[in-house]
């Protein structure tokens, strides 16, 4: 609540009860505050007449939510809130203002004391203190506060419904696959043991482990958007080789680059240096971009991922595929969680894979971007930092 100062100001005792002139003085920091203050203090000091007059110092760093409430475009600022209208004036030439407006408030302020007091009142009724008034103020703001927590709240409960009902939609699948797997796999384990059979478990034990793969990572994904925007992942930094996790990762997707026809390309050289990163998450990284690069290839497009050793000891992996693209307003809101393009609302998935990228490079002290072209494809990169 604001705190009375040296600059209130009263003449007296009159024979009935003064009106009050009620101002806010709202000053910066800079280093002529202090002589504006001053000469306002000296003006309202030397020319209340008979009137009281209330001026209080607001500093802008400490009083933000008075500032927006008066909508000051300017500084320093000199508000009138009582009696009303409520009047603003503001700019360098604050006391040159306030000469010319001051003989009109006073005459304003004669004209409400003499009404009242032909109506018998003469006590100024509707006057609250400057005090008051700014408790008000900061109530008010605390409210709208609390309102758009509210919202963001019942925002974020109506997302976790409906990611609650994808997830046991999309987790039926796989589940289901994987099931199948382990009960021809169980059939599969009483006949007799030659070539055939043992590469049927073999292929039936990669099915139903890619299943698995696939529902651990629809949890993750769900796991780690839940946490607080705030949150930082736990980074077990190691040396890492990406040539060889990219490889493996790469030999996950094989089946489904293949089901649509596409082109993989690699590029991924013998003598990278290892990089400083957690390889859980980065795997994670690479898994979601892949995913993203399948699933908007179209059939017989092509996909490649490739490793460079850039110059500023930093290697950086891309993943491009040749889908429909980007548009260029939009290349930054994708990396935002839960963002999806209004194309692709009927594709599986929750928007949180790109999210959940960007986390885990940042939490590297990397950096993600994309380049793209529409219609002709994109390009995602990102760079991790050389092993010291």
């Amino acid at each position: 609540m604001l705190q009375p100062n040296d600059s209130q100001i009263s003449n007296g005792n009159t024979p009935t009860a003064p009106q009050v002139l009620q101002l806010l003085l709202f000053v910066d920091d800079r280093p002529n505050s202090q002589e504006i203050i001053h000469q306002i203090q000296v003006y309202l000091k030397s020319n209340q007449g008979d009137f009281l007059s209330e001026l209080q110092i607001i500093e802008i760093k400490e009083q933000p939510h008075l500032v927006e409430h008066f909508r000051l475009v300017a500084t320093p600022a000199l508000v009138k809130i009582a009696p009303g209208p409520r009047h603003v004036l503001a700019g360098s030439n604050l006391l040159e203002q306030l000469k010319k407006w001051w003989g009109r408030w006073l005459k304003a302020i004669g004209e409400q004391q003499t009404k009242e007091m032909s109506n018998g009142n003469s006590k100024s009724d509707g006057v609250a203190s400057v005090e008051y008034s700014a408790e008000l103020i900061r109530l008010s703001d605390e409210v709208f506060r609390f309102k758009k927590e509210k919202e963001e709240l019942q925002a974020q409960l109506k997302f976790k419904d409906q990611v609650l009902a994808l997830l046991a939609h999309d987790l039926r699948s796989p589940l289901t696959a994987a099931s199948i797997a382990l009960e021809t796999l169980e059939l599969v384990q009483a006949q007799p043991e030659n070539d055939r059979t043992r590469q049927l478990k073999e292929q039936l034990y990669q099915q139903a482990k890619n299943q698995f793969r696939i529902m651990n990572r629809l949890i993750t994904d769900l796991l780690e958007a839940s946490r607080h925007n705030q949150s930082e992942f736990t980074v077990n930094h190691t040396c890492l080789y990406l040539q060889p996790l990219c490889e493996e990762v790469l030999e996950q997707f094989c089946k489904r680059f293949q089901d649509k026809a596409q082109i993989l390309e690699v590029d991924l050289p013998q003598d990278l240096p290892p990089v400083y990163a957690d390889p859980e998450l980065i795997r994670q990284a690479i898994i979601n971009l892949l995913d993203n690069a399948a699933k908007y290839t179209p059939e017989g497009g092509k996909i490649s991922v490739s490793v460079i050793h850039r110059t500023n000891q930093k290697v950086q992996l891309s993943v491009c595929d040749t889908g429909p693209g980007i548009p260029e307003a939009q290349q930054d809101s994708i990396f935002e969680a839960r963002v999806r393009l209004e194309r692709d609302k009927a594709k599986d998935g929750y928007g949180l894979g790109l999210s959940l990228c960007r986390k885990v490079i940042r939490a590297h002290h990397g950096h993600l971007w994309v380049d793209s072209v529409l219609g002709e494809g994109s390009c995602f990169n990102f760079t991790l930092p050389v092993c010291p």
